[in-house]
């Protein structure tokens, strides 16, 4: 599993704080804790709450932080361009960008600007429209972005398709509905590209959030799921998603294989 960790975003009211005050420690401790639980790559987003003229020197502060404590690559994670841009210019490792939507215009500037960085690239399963309601417009959008990839030349092992997760407590067909159209992608293409989930989606507003996502983490990986955005942190979450790989066959079983799994990330 591919773990992309989410913690230096925004939205978080203690990350809202730090990027206000350009406090270096905050962001820092939460890099290297990240990477020290697990974090193949760390999200970095400013949030809503930076002005938009502001966002891109936002951005650019958070990477130079990030990089002065941590080699970890980045994950890039703004809707707008010249943020995202921006901070390409800056990183020092291939990063992720994170994220493009389906429709045709978007992944015509986004897989190019992929490849002229060397970056992967979260596609979501949506468009102008929005987030689809069922598995066969997931699916379907998810062939739009396949078709683009190959069109542009852009290596599958650089692409991650997200088919969106929503909060259950507003939506509980949803959930059944991305593990369907999961189901479906398995065929979408040979080889396959990565498969992504933003985790903490599913549990937003609930009262038993980190239950939820410990069990829905594992019915994604059942369902081929290889990268996710999740808080590394979260020992449990991370106990539960290294077991799913156990049984499927991922990893080598031993009766350490907790310990051996961290190790090998470190």
């Amino acid at each position: 599993m591919i773990i992309i960790g989410e913690r230096i975003n925004g939205q978080f009211t203690d990350v809202e704080k730090a990027i206000q005050d350009k406090n270096k420690k905050v962001i820092q401790d939460l890099a290297q804790k990240q990477v020290e639980c697990g974090a193949d790559y760390l999200d970095v987003n400013v949030g809503t709450s930076v002005p938009s003229k502001e966002r891109v020197d936002a951005m650019l502060w958070l990477v130079d932080t990030i990089q002065e404590c941590t080699d970890a690559p980045l994950c890039i994670d703004s809707p707008r361009r010249p943020v995202v841009e921006a901070a390409l210019e800056k990183v020092d490792k291939p990063p992720i960008i994170n994220s493009c939507q389906a429709d045709l215009e978007a992944l015509d500037e986004y897989i190019p600007m992929a490849r002229e960085y060397n970056s992967g690239l979260i596609a979501l399963t949506m468009d102008k429209d929005g987030v689809p309601n069922d598995a066969a417009k997931r699916v379907e959008l998810a062939g739009n972005i396949v078709m683009k990839a190959t069109e542009h030349g852009f290596d599958f092992d650089d692409l991650y398709i997200d088919p969106i997760v929503l909060p259950v407590s507003a939506t509980q067909t949803q959930p059944g509905f991305l593990l369907e159209a999961m189901q479906q992608l398995q065929n979408i293409s040979d080889p396959l590209p990565h498969f992504n989930i933003g985790l903490s989606n599913i549990s937003s507003n609930t009262k038993e959030n980190h239950l939820i996502n410990r069990t829905y983490a594992v019915m994604c990986i059942a369902h081929g799921v290889d990268t996710a955005i999740i808080d590394p942190m979260d020992e449990e979450l991370m106990d539960a998603i290294i077991t799913a790989e156990i049984l499927l066959n991922k990893h080598i079983y031993n009766d350490d294989y907790l310990s051996a799994y961290r190790s090998s990330k470190k």
